[in-house]
């Protein structure tokens, strides 16, 4: 696992022991900051890597030139990973990291739009949905333009009903499904 391109490009993230958390393969990182750079969601944005793990997605964000990335993550050892990995590439300056519970971040009242909510929990728990649904109940929490991804494994996905967002796009690499929604028309 590596950053792919931008200030910190080539440098290895260290992974996260045991198997509490499933990072994102280099080609699936790719091909999302390709999509997201199609539709200018990286420069200057601010994005939220919600169950951060290694922080791979928000670290990349940071290396191409995002202005602000926050890591929520709870798990002990995630968390030591993740300041390693924002202290070693260079972009801790830019990097927040909040250790604790992403539905107590999520439930703040205080909190500042984001242009890219990524979505990526533990497989087989529900915690995609249930952040989704966060997200979704709180519409203020994304920018006008924004997006929230969903990272899940594809025999997961059930089509969730949502208010105040909409699905604008999927993508399967394998075993790694992208689900991208956007604020619903009005």
């Amino acid at each position: 696992m590596r950053v792919i391109t931008g200030s910190a490009k080539g440098r290895t993230l260290r992974s996260v022991p045991g198997d509490a958390t499933r990072p994102i393969a280099d080609r699936v990182k790719f091909a999302l900051f390709s999509i997201l750079a199609s539709v200018e969601l990286i420069a200057g944005r601010r994005y939220l890597d919600l169950f951060g793990g290694t922080g791979a997605v928000g670290i990349e964000a940071l290396s191409r030139g995002a202005a602000e990335a926050v890591f929520c993550e709870r798990d002990r050892r995630a968390l030591l990973t993740l300041r390693r990995n924002l202290q070693e590439t260079g972009l801790a300056d830019r990097g927040e990291i909040i250790a604790g519970d992403a539905f107590a971040y999520l439930a703040r009242p205080d909190l500042r739009p984001f242009d890219v909510i990524y979505i990526a929990p533990p497989q087989y728990q529900g915690l995609w949905l249930a952040a989704l649904t966060a997200v979704d109940g709180r519409p203020e929490l994304l920018t006008a333009d924004g997006q929230a991804i969903v990272q899940v494994f594809p025999k997961e996905w059930t089509g969730p009903t949502l208010t105040n967002l909409e699905l604008a796009d999927r993508r399967q690499y394998g075993s790694t499904a992208l689900f991208f929604f956007h604020l619903a028309a009005r």
